[in-house]
């Protein structure tokens, strides 16, 4: 009868071990951690991921020595994408866990940011303890102020820190110069909240997504490549169109009637940007992952449909209001707004409808394949 096996797991969430050292996780095995930790301990003595794994090597002794089923591994992530680096350490753990067959896990970290793959870990394999590893630091100034200066010095926490403080300064010193000091501080408070809104939200993950999904599909000789620079440049129209727009319809009535100008302006382009992009993704994966088109076959439907129905409210939101310069008048709104609502519905519906209908055929594709297997 086969025993339990307990899997001591160390997290490189940001792959210090593979940035600074050059070894590529994971690492399985007692002896390859301790050559990792020294490998790692040599270019960088002062990492916090080294400690960890050599408590990772320290609970894996005392546990073998009490005669328990163990192994040891380190996972690391990716330095500069949290998001690929996260899928990276799914991947990985699912083949040490393959590897090993641990049946519970004992999770090392060097801190909290280490701890948001907790979720990962946990949907594999049962966490029965988290060690958290601290380095003891002296309390005194020049002990914060060393500490502050290597944060700094870290590039992932310059750019956090130091490109938003470094751009407001400088939008502020031009502010200034150009003989607007009154709109200064409000360039430099706009700048910042939208940094932090971006941070908030996690817009800069998704554009770096992008960025990164953009480099694979060039790579890799995708037609997204091409679709998505055509969808980036629609939408460069589209924020031209609805400037334009709204500088034709200017009317002072408040923000929201200038959302809504910019909307009509700008709506048929940022449609026709997703439309392209959604287009292309389903030819790559119709020319390269098949068996995957049913998952996003509906996406060009549904671009389609929030673009009529935003279209549809937008001008009959501006017919129905005093701009004498707007073209369409109120009752020609009203057909807009039905038509682009009905239109809109129905598109999203033959787009479900169609994901459905390509599913139950995989389905019976499939069983039938397997019965002629048997």
């Amino acid at each position: 009868m086969s025993r339990d096996r307990t899997l001591v797991l160390c997290v490189d969430r940001d792959d210090d071990i593979g940035y600074k050292a050059g070894i590529e996780g994971p690492v399985v095995g007692r002896e390859a951690c301790l050559k990792t930790a020294n490998a790692l301990a040599l270019v960088d003595p002062e990492d916090s991921d080294v400690n960890a794994i050599f408590e990772t090597v320290k609970i894996y002794d005392l546990l073998h020595g009490r005669g328990e089923e163990v192994a040891i591994a380190v996972i690391s992530g990716n330095h500069t994408n949290l998001l690929e680096g996260d899928r990276r350490i799914a991947s990985g753990l699912d083949t040490i866990l393959g590897a090993t067959g641990a049946t519970s896990c004992i999770l090392v970290t060097d801190g909290a940011e280490d701890e948001y793959v907790m979720p990962i870990i946990q949907s594999r394999v049962p966490v029965s303890s988290v060690r958290r590893v601290v380095v003891n630091q002296m309390p005194n100034l020049e002990g914060t102020y060393y500490i502050l200066k290597r944060l700094l010095d870290d590039p992932k926490i310059a750019k956090i820190v130091l490109v938003p403080l470094g751009l407001a300064m400088l939008l502020y010193a031009t502010a200034y110069l150009l003989g607007y000091p009154e709109g200064a501080t409000i360039v430099v408070v706009g700048v910042i909240g939208t940094y932090l809104l971006f941070k908030g939200f996690g817009v800069d993950e998704i554009f770096h997504y992008f960025v990164t999904s953009l480099q694979v599909s060039l790579q890799g000789g995708r037609f997204t490549f091409v679709s998505y620079i055509a969808a980036i440049l629609m939408v460069i129209v589209g924020i031209v169109m609805g400037f334009t727009s709204l500088l034709a319809l200017y009317k002072t009535s408040g923000i929201f009637f200038y959302i809504l100008t910019f909307i009509y302006g700008a709506i048929v382009w940022f449609t026709a940007a997703g439309l392209v992009a959604s287009v292309g993704k389903m030819i790559d994966i119709f020319l390269n992952e098949r068996e995957n088109l049913r998952r996003v076959v509906a996406l060009p439907f549904f671009v389609l449909a929030l673009g009529a129905i935003a279209y549809g409210a937008s001008i009959y939101t501006l017919s129905i209001s005093e701009i004498p310069q707007f073209p369409i008048a109120e009752d020609v709104g009203i057909r807009y707004i039905v038509f682009a609502t009905i239109g809109g519905l129905f598109l999203a519906f033959f787009g479900v409808y169609l994901q459905s209908l390509l599913g139950r055929w995989a389905g019976e594709h499939g069983t039938t394949a397997i019965e002629r297997e048997a």
